[in-house]
C-alpha cells in the first residue's frame, strides 16, 4: 500500500552491470558490527527518550517548587520533547556534513550540559532555556543519528532491529521513572538533575560506537535491497512518474560536483609534491590548504544533498504519501506524550496514589511498550505481512485507547488502557522502516528528520494544551478527547492519500484512450 524506494524513482546505478558480477555480502550488514549499532541506539533511547517519558516526576516537583500554573509548567517538558524532534531537519544537515558519529558526540555533551545547568534553576523560565532548549537540542543531535545508523546497517531485518533498539524507550521510561523518583526523594530534584547530567555523558560513548559505513558498503546494501525487492508490487504509479520526470534527487549535480572536487584536491596534491621538490617550503600552508579544501568539499556535498532533498526539483515533498505521513505525524505524538506527563496528576486526582505507588501506570505503559515494539517488528518482517497495515492497525488501537482513557476512574481500568497504549504505541519502531521504504536509504536522514520534526511540534503543544484545558475545566477529559479526534484526522489522511494515488493513474489512462 505504500511506495517503496523504486516506486518513487530512486535508483542506484545500472543494476544489469552490477548483477552480472557476484557480490560477496558484507558481514557488517545484518550482522557483525550492526548489532553494536543496535546496542548503541538502545542505550540512546534509554538515556534520551526514557528520561523524557519520566518527566512527569520532575513536573510535579516543579509545580511545588515554583507555584506556577500547570499549563506553564508543562512547557518545560514539552520544550525538551518537542525540540528534540523539531530540530530533526537541521540535524540531518549536520549528519550530511559531519557524519552520525561526530553529531552524536557533540549532542551528548550538550544534553549533559542542559541537565546540569537546570539544577541551578531559579524559576520556570530559566528551565525553558537550560532544560527545554539546551538539553532538547543535544537530545536531537543524538537521537536522529541513532535511528539513521540502524537503518544503514540493516536490510533483511530492519523492522526487528529498529524494534529492538527502540525498546530502550520502554526500558528507559521504567528505569528512569524509578531512578528519578528515588533521587528526588533522597537528594531533592536539583541534585537529581545534576546526577542525571553526569549519567547523560554516556551518550558520547554511544556516539563513538556509531562507526560509519564506507560508500562501497552502502552501495552493496542498496544492490542487495534492489534484488530482494524487484518482485514487489508497484503502488502509487502517479508518484513514480512525477518523481522520475524530475530526475533522481541530486544525482547529476553530485556527479558534476564530485568531478570538480577531485580536480581541486588533485591540484592541491600536485602543488604539495612541487613544494617537496622545492626544499619543503610552505609545506605547512599547503597541508592546511588541503585540509580546508577537503572540509569545504564535505560541507558543500552535505549541504547540496540536504538542500536537494527539501527544495530541489525532485524534493521529498513531491511524494504525496510522504506528505500525508507528515500530516499524520503533526497530530500523532501528542496523544502518546500527554498520558506520560499528566498521568501522575490524574492518579492523584482520582485518589489512586496508593495503588500507583505500588506499580505506577507510566511503568505499565513502559513495560508493555517494550514487548509491543519487538512483537510488531517481528510481525512486520514476515514476508506475508504488510508493514503499512500493521502500522495502521496499531494507530487505530492507540487512538481508541486515548478516547477511552478518561472513562476509566479505577486503577484496574486505567491499568488495562495503559497496557493497550503501551503495546499499540510500539508502532514507533516501524516509523523508520516505513520512511525508508518511501524515500530510500540515501535520503532516510533528511526524510526521517522531517517526520520527527512534525512529531516534535505535536509533542511541543500537546501537554501544555492539556494543562491549559485542565486550568479551565479542572478536568483532563476534554484534553484526551480533543487529542484523540485530531489523531484520528491524521490517520484518515494516511488512508485517503493512497486511494487518491491509485485512482489518478486510471483516470489518466482513460483520458489517453479517449484521445
Amino acid at each position: 500500500m505504500y511506495a517503496s524506494r523504486e516506486d518513487i524513482g530512486y535508483d542506484f546505478g545500472d543494476d544489469s552491470k552490477v548483477r552480472s558480477k557476484p557480490i560477496k555480502p558484507n558481514p557488517n550488514i545484518d550482522g557483525g558490527w550492526a548489532w553494536m549499532i543496535v546496542l548503541s541506539s538502545f542505550l540512546v533511547h534509554i538515556l534520551i527518550m526514557g528520561s523524557q517519558m519520566a518527566l512527569g516526576i520532575l513536573n510535579m516537583e516543579w509545580l511545588e517548587e515554583f507555584n506556577q500554573s500547570r499549563g506553564l509548567t508543562a512547557w518545560v517538558s514539552s520544550l525538551s520533547m518537542g525540540i528534540t524532534l523539531i530540530v530533526g531537519p537541521f540535524i540531518g544537515l549536520f549528519i550530511s556534513m559531519c557524519g552520525c558519529r561526530t553529531t552524536a558526540i557533540i549532542g551528548g555533551i550538550l544534553n549533559a550540559l542542559g541537565w546540569t545547568l537546570s539544577a541551578y534553576a531559579s524559576n520556570v523560565h530559566y528551565l525553558f532555556l537550560t532544560f527545554g532548549v539546551t538539553a532538547g537540542i543535544g537530545s536531537g543531535m543524538v537521537y536522529l543519528p541513532a535511528v539513521v545508523m540502524v537503518g544503514q546497517y540493516f536490510q533483511k531485518r530492519r523492522a526487528l532491529a529498529q524494534g529492538l533498539s527502540t525498546t530502550g524507550t520502554g526500558f528507559g521510561a521504567f528505569l528512569m521513572t524509578a531512578l528519578l523518583k528515588y533521587l528526588c526523594t533522597e537528594f531533592g530534584w536539583r541534585n537529581a538533575m545534576f546526577i542525571q547530567g553526569a549519567i547523560s555523558l554516556n551518550l558520547c560513548v554511544c556516539g563513538a560506537l556509531m562507526r560509519p559505513l564506507s560508500p562501497k558498503e552502502l552501495r552493496e546494501k542498496c544492490v542487495v535491497r534492489s534484488d530482494s525487492e524487484e518482485n514487489r508490487a508497484k503502488a502509487l504509479s502517479h508518484s513514480t512518474e512525477t518523481i522520475k520526470s524530475n530526475g533522481v534527487l541530486g544525482e547529476e549535480p553530485e556527479k558534476k560536483e564530485e568531478a570538480a572536487n577531485e580536480e581541486v584536491l588533485g591540484s592541491v596534491q600536485h602543488v604539495e609534491i612541487g613544494g617537496k621538490s622545492a626544499r619543503g617550503r610552505s609545506m605547512y600552508g599547503l597541508r592546511l590548504f588541503k585540509t580546508v579544501s577537503q572540509l569545504t568539499v564535505t560541507v558543500r556535498k552535505g549541504f547540496a544533498l540536504w538542500y536537494s532533498s527539501y527544495f530541489g526539483a525532485a524534493s521529498l515533498f513531491t511524494n504525496r504519501v510522504f506528505v500525508a505521513f507528515i500530516i499524520w505525524a503533526l497530530f500523532a505524538y501528542s496523544s502518546f506524550v500527554i498520558p506520560f506527563i499528566h498521568l501522575p496528576e490524574i492518579v492523584k486526582q482520582y485518589n489512586l496514589s496508593r495503588q500507583d505507588n505500588v506499580f505506577p501506570l507510566t511503568s505499565i505503559i513502559a513495560i508493555v511498550h517494550i514487548f509491543g515494539k519487538v512483537i510488531l517488528g517481528i510481525i512486520s518482517d514476515l514476508p506475508c505481512i504488510s508493514t503499512w497495515n500493521v502500522f495502521l492497525i496499531a494507530n487505530f488501537t492507540l487512538v481508541t485507547c486515548i478516547l477511552t482513557l478518561p472513562l476509566m476512574q479505577t486503577y484496574i481500568g486505567l491499568a488495562v488502557v495503559c497496557a493497550l497504549i503501551g503495546f499499540s504505541s510500539g508502532y514507533f519502531s516501524l516509523m523508520p522502516v516505513v520512511t525508508e521504504d518511501l524515500v530510500g536509504t540515501k535520503h532516510l536522514a533528511n526524510a526521517y528528520g522531517i517526520i520527527i520534526c512534525a512529531n516534535g511540534i505535536s509533542a511541543l503543544f500537546g501537554p501544555p494544551f492539556a494543562g491549559w484545558i485542565y486550568d479551565i475545566t479542572e478536568k483532563y477529559d476534554f484534553s484526551f478527547y480533543i487529542a484523540g479526534l485530531l489523531y484520528m484526522v491524521g490517520i484518515i489522511f494516511l488512508l485517503i492519500q493512497p486511494c487518491i494515488q491509485k485512482k489518478q493513474p486510471r483516470e489518466k489512462s482513460t483520458e489517453e484512450a479517449q484521445v
